[in-house]
């Protein structure tokens, strides 16, 4: 059975672990708390918080079904080798469990605070069913003949692709109104940290092992990484050097902001809108 050869290598790669599940966990509350602060979603995509939800939900069934069933690694080991360390670990199991609790929890908030006439599209609705349809396919196919590892790496490809794509509803609001007003950039250095995090974690443990192969094992881990990594460069781009002027304004006063910019987005570009925001 796979075993660590660096006892040293393991402490760092459990400090990895633990950190990118610090972070990426907390990642989280900035925007329920702007939420709550606002009494107001707007400016939260609503199609990102489906996909999102989507995603986190596959990859938590992806993660659990690896790390607690016997049987799908001893598939998995029957695939990769014996040698071969599984390639999710604790932190990986209780961030997912996290994320899929807090991504509801901010659904939640979407029905209970102003929309500002925001809906999730059809678009965003169809996709989320087609992941879903993707996976309980997968479930009537390997059922059968008992390919739980196949399973599972279904979810896992279906969450990757979930995370490649669910950032791009947000980004594309933003540019629209240009502005970041009501998404929180609070979250985006956390998430970065997490995806590094990551991929440094991966990395120990094929210097461990001498082999990659836990990166081809869990690409989509590896997927979530990068695709955080790049959004966030994205995100840091929109929000600081893009569109700074209008996002010069406190974000409890996002709701009429918005408000403004849906009637004349231009003053965006401007500032003016500055001017007609009443401070308390």
């Amino acid at each position: 059975m796979a075993s660590w050869s660096s006892s040293s290598l393991s402490a760092i790669y459990q400090i990895l672990g633990w950190f990118a599940f610090a972070v990426w966990s907390i990642s989280f509350y900035p925007q329920v708390l702007l939420n709550y602060r606002r009494k107001s979603v707007v400016g939260l995509n609503f199609d990102f918080q489906l996909l999102n939800f989507t995603k986190h939900s596959s990859y938590l069934i992806y993660n659990a079904a690896v790390f607690f069933s016997p049987v799908v690694q001893r598939q998995y080991h029957e695939k990769y080798g014996r040698d071969e360390l599984i390639p999710v670990a604790a932190n990986d199991v209780a961030f997912s469990i996290h994320a899929v609790l807090l991504a509801g929890f901010t659904i939640v908030q979407i029905f209970l605070y102003e929309r500002g006439g925001q809906r999730v599209s059809e678009a965003g609705v169809l996709v989320s069913l087609g992941a879903w349809l993707a996976g309980l396919t997968g479930l009537i196919v390997a059922f059968p003949s008992g390919r739980w590892l196949w399973l599972v790496q279904v979810f896992n490809i279906i969450q990757m692709v979930m995370a490649v794509i669910k950032y791009i509803p947000q980004a594309w609001m933003n540019f629209r109104r240009k502005s970041t007003v009501g998404w929180s950039i609070a979250t985006i250095p956390l998430d970065l940290s997490g995806g590094i995090a990551n991929i440094l974690q991966m990395a120990v443990q094929s210097i461990d092992q001498r082999s990659t192969m836990n990166f081809s094992g869990n690409v989509g881990k590896l997927g979530i990484s990068l695709e955080c990594i790049a959004f966030d460069i994205l995100f840091i781009f929109q929000h600081y050097f893009l569109y700074y002027k209008a996002d010069k304004v406190d974000e409890l006063d996002a709701t009429y902001y918005y408000e403004v910019l849906e009637n004349d987005p231009e003053q965006a570009k401007t500032g003016q809108v500055n001017d007609q925001i009443k401070k308390p």
